[in-house]
């Protein structure tokens, strides 16, 4: 589920995979195995994607169909 929607918020901001493999810091096939479900997406990248994409990490995984992300905590500071 994580791969279709990266690929389709991606797509949907017409970006290449290169873009947001630079902004993860890893190499444009190392992302794309994200977005075909070869390589599981560790915490951290999951996150960060979130946050690039500006929705929830439950949301990337499948648990919810709201894209919007979640308000921010008032006991948690990044």
């Amino acid at each position: 589920m994580a791969g279709l929607r990266l690929r389709a918020l991606r797509e949907d901001k017409d970006l290449p995979q290169r873009e947001v493999a630079a902004y993860l810091n890893c190499s444009q096939v190392a992302y794309s195995y994200y977005e075909i479900g070869s390589r599981d997406i560790p915490t951290q990248v999951l996150i960060s994607l979130a946050k690039f994409h500006q929705t929830s990490t439950d949301y990337l995984l499948g648990l919810t169909d709201e894209p919007r992300p979640y308000p921010p905590s008032k006991h948690f500071t990044a």
